[in-house]
């Protein structure tokens, strides 16, 4: 039985999200060589600004693991949340400083200060789709573990 009440913790979602970022660097260093660079290439998810290694980029959870945690506790483990909020669709990367800019603020909510969008050059589109691609993969997840549980 899941304890509904039982307080965000980051130790699960923390040892997934050691594991993604560590594939997502060996990912980007390939793309970096077919680029004749010798160093991690990504794209930034929320300005498509091309990132390099020694850049100051973050890795970052699109949803706040602390919301997802929150939102489905009552009926996923730390396990199963912690591979929901590191779905392949909820991490990407983008500057540091867009980053701390927006903390824990729901990206939807950082963005109605127009002054935000213009600072750091977001690119509206593709913020958007990344969203979208986020919510799309943690519902997907979440169905995955639904029917796992029905099947308990």
């Amino acid at each position: 039985m899941l304890d509904k009440n039982r307080p965000y913790s980051r130790l699960e979602i923390d040892k997934v999200f050691t594991k993604v970022k560590a594939t997502m660097h060996a990912k980007a260093l390939l793309r970096g060589k077919e680029r004749g660079i010798n160093k991690a290439f990504y794209i930034d998810l929320y300005t498509g600004k091309e990132l390099l290694g020694g850049d100051p980029y973050d890795y970052e959870h699109i949803r706040s693991s602390e919301a997802i945690f929150n939102e489905y506790k009552g009926v996923l483990n730390d396990e199963q949340i912690a591979l929901v909020v590191n779905c392949n669709e909820n991490v990407g990367v983008t500057l540091s400083s867009l980053n701390k800019s927006k903390g824990k603020r729901k990206m939807e909510d950082w963005l109605e200060n127009p002054k935000n969008i213009v600072t750091y050059n977001v690119d509206m589109t593709l913020t958007k789709a990344n969203l979208k691609k986020a919510d799309k993969g943690i519902e997907r997840k979440i169905k995955e573990f639904n029917k796992l549980n029905e099947k308990i």
